[in-house]
């Protein structure tokens, strides 16, 4: 399922924690649940989309569409234009209620050939603020130049309404919801209840949960690609938006002009190996790190890396029962401390920021750890979160087959096994719960998740040898799968275009996307 990615020191340049973490963090967190069969664009008998599909976009000013202050200081700038999308909340009854996707737009600076449709991952993740979030880079870039550059806010993301919401940003800094470790620890299938009635009655309705899956927002993107007038789609998918992209392909292959897949999730994986391999990605980057830090003499995690799980749980054990003090008056909670360092490690750049937080938090002071879990979650200094982590839930829900406890539980323990940084009782010891146990729908999305592809134009699978997050083998069989090309980028890092300053990897995917260049077979660059 979510990157504080740090970018380089070059002319295109991006100061702000929102692009990664909309591209990486709640990949661990979610598993980037896979779907099912895609969805079949005649299966909905009688279905009539014409209106939606005829509808005319009203493009104007952005300041109404921002849900928070650090998105309304990015919406200001006068080279976007929002406006929405209205859509069947249910494809199968379009004469009921509706929904409305949000649209960001930064137009073509010469002659529109079409637009590049983004989604920047989660699921959470908002497309309108990454957009905003890149306005510069796009503009020093020459995709700008032929292709408007348009986000959307997946149904229940950002500016999208409904909005789906379980909990409030205060009770999640506050840290009274469910708390993800190696799972949610949802222990009872009484929490697993309340977490589906709090989400329910958040979001206005039972039915704006069970619509909120991946098979309804590929739906959603058609309609999109039809009403922004494009006859094949150009799209741009990180992470979990590799799953809406490879969905798209699925359904609509006549429909396709380019497709780009950066940080692919495997389709061959069920949502639980996914997950594992993830696990088994931020292991083996935290060892790195290990690595990195006893290079110094004064290493916070000591001076033998294979030791450093073990010197992290001395660091973090005290905070089990009792989460340490921030001067901004909030707590950090042993939760907290791994939503830091996992989204630290999806970049390599920002390493010395973890070393620097575990350092700091070992002499009893918080505050950087707690800036890194904040940044892992976008979080803005009004206290708004940039990912939508009320989402994330709903929509693994309606994707992802519903583990047993048991089947829970012993996933928890394979989690200690393969990452054990994760090992600590407090994350794998329990008996727990799917947090989905209890939603009011059962998934719409089965196993494997990327049906046969039929013929399909060329796309591009983007895939970083190192990626915590995806590991590189997920990219290798999304490119198999789609019949696709593949660049492999030597790295250690969770993404790559645009955010990740290579000129080798931008020069290949910009070539592709305007001129429908493919790399050759064995094309490699790094990071």
């Amino acid at each position: 399922m979510r990157s504080p990615l740090r970018l380089p020191s070059r002319s295109r340049r991006l100061a702000t924690g929102l692009v990664a973490a909309a591209t990486s963090t709640l990949v661990l967190l979610t598993g980037c649940a896979p779907a099912s069969p895609p969805p079949d664009p005649n299966s909905d008998t009688g279905t009539d989309l014409g209106a939606y599909l005829g509808q005319e976009l009203d493009w104007g000013g952005c300041e109404e569409t921002a849900t928070n202050t650090a998105d309304a200081e990015l919406f200001a700038n006068p080279a976007l234009e929002c406006a929405s999308v209205e859509v069947p909340l249910d494809y199968g009854d379009p004469e009921g209620e509706k929904a409305r996707i949000a649209l960001l737009r930064l137009a073509a600076s010469g002659e529109a050939e079409g637009s590049l449709l983004i989604d920047p991952g989660g699921p959470g993740g908002s497309g309108t603020s990454f957009v905003a979030s890149t306005v510069s880079l796009w503009q020093a870039g020459p995709v700008a130049e032929r292709f408007d550059i348009v986000g959307f806010d997946p149904r229940g993301t950002g500016s999208s309404t409904p909005a789906l919401d379980c909990y409030t940003d205060e009770e999640y800094d506050a840290g009274d919801v469910p708390r993800f470790g190696a799972v949610y620890d949802v222990t009872s299938s009484e929490e697993a209840v309340e977490l589906a009635e709090r989400c329910a009655d958040g979001s206005g309705g039972v039915a704006n949960l069970v619509n909120a899956g991946s098979t309804n927002v590929v739906r959603d993107m058609d309609v999109i690609r039809a009403v922004l007038g494009d006859d094949e789609l150009t799209y741009l998918g990180y992470s979990y938006g590799s799953e809406l992209g490879a969905m798209y392909a699925a359904a609509y292959p006549e429909k396709v002009r380019a497709i780009v897949l950066d940080g692919a999730v495997s389709p061959d994986l069920t949502a639980s190996e996914f997950r594992l391999s993830s696990f088994t990605g931020v292991q083996a980057r935290f060892d790195d790190l290990a690595a990195f830090c006893a290079e110094s003499p004064d290493c916070v995690l000591g001076a033998d890396p294979a030791a450093a799980n073990d010197r992290l749980h001395e660091i973090v054990r005290p905070l089990i029962e009792t989460p340490a003090p921030t001067a901004d008056g909030r707590a950090v909670s042993v939760w907290d401390v791994y939503l830091g360092i996992t989204g630290g490690l999806y970049s390599e750049r920002r390493w010395p920021e973890i070393i620097s937080a575990l350092t700091a938090l070992d002499a009893g002071q918080a505050d950087e750890m707690l800036a890194l879990r904040d940044a892992s979650h976008a979080r803005t200094p009004d206290g708004a979160y940039g990912l939508d982590l009320d989402t994330n839930i709903a929509v693994r829900c309606m994707d992802s087959p519903r583990l047993t406890p048991e089947e829970q539980t012993a996933f928890a323990r394979q989690v200690g096994d393969v990452a054990p940084m994760f090992d600590l009782d407090v994350f794998t010891a329990g008996i727990y719960h799917s947090e989905c146990e209890a939603w009011p729908a059962p998934p719409t999305r089965e196993e494997p998740w990327l049906a046969d592809v039929g013929d399909l134009p060329d796309t591009l699978v983007v895939s970083v040898t190192g990626d915590p997050a995806t590991p590189h083998e997920g990219g290798i069989a999304m490119a198999r799968a789609l019949g696709g090309s593949l660049l492999t980028v030597d790295g250690r890092q969770h993404g790559a275009y645009l955010l990740g300053g290579s000129e080798c990897v931008d020069d290949v995917v910009d070539a592709y996307l305007l001129d429908l260049e493919s790399p050759p077979a064995d094309a490699r660059c790094s990071l």
